[in-house]
């Protein structure tokens, strides 16, 4: 995973207002500490450590820089719309989210470079209502960053060296409520909405950060 920092060091050395002694990475006293400007305090190797696989604070999520993922380059993801109602939404159409991924060669960041992982195809809904408009920009925001999806071993199929979803949940049914990945799920729009803050996709995040991986 890569991080795009930007200007300046987002860490401030040396704050000897804080009283903060003890290290949540490692789970011992601090050493050699850094503090972050959301005031959290760790170890300077252990935040280090930390922010080489996720640039924000392991406490309260503050992000200092972009995000990005693993998910391989190659994907599409490709946005229909239909009158259809979902359950539970209604009063307006659905928006349809189709991804698809070729087959192709792992990189250095996936759990077994140059071997294989095979093709696969996705298809999510969403209502398309205000809020379903808004997690709709935020996905696209994390389809650029790779953060939808990656590869790993599929807990559907078992099988490794697969695309799998990377904890942004989507419903891939129209029916059948939460326990078939679908609706009526009053409470999904917001739970999706979390999880995608929690890899610093929010749409306060739309403007403020580059949308294509650096590297």
């Amino acid at each position: 995973m890569t991080s795009s920092l930007g200007d300046g060091d987002p860490l401030d050395n040396g704050n000897t207002s804080m009283t903060d002694t003890y290290c949540i990475v490692c789970m011992d006293n601090i050493q050699d500490k850094k503090t972050l400007k959301c005031s959290h305090s760790f170890c300077s190797s252990c935040i280090d450590d930390v922010f080489r696989v996720k640039p924000a604070c392991p406490v309260c999520n503050a992000f200092y820089g972009t995000y990005y993922g693993t998910q391989p380059r190659d994907g599409v993801m490709k946005v229909t719309r239909t009158w259809q109602c979902l359950p539970g939404y209604e009063g307006c159409g659905t928006i349809v989210i189709n991804y698809s991924f070729p087959p192709g060669i792992q990189g250095p960041e996936h759990p077994n470079p140059g071997k294989r992982y095979a093709s696969t195809s996705r298809q999510a809904f969403l209502p398309a209502c205000e809020e379903g408009e808004q997690v709709l920009q935020l996905l696209k925001t994390a389809f650029k960053r790779r953060l939808i999806f990656t590869v790993g071993t599929s807990a559907t199929t078992g099988l490794s060296n697969s695309i799998t979803w990377n904890d942004i949940h989507h419903k891939t049914n129209i029916g059948g409520g939460p326990a078939l990945f679908g609706y009526p799920d009053p409470s999904y729009l917001k739970r999706v909405k979390e999880e995608l803050y929690l890899k610093g996709v929010t749409e306060a995040s739309l403007e403020d950060s580059p949308m294509e991986s650096p590297v």
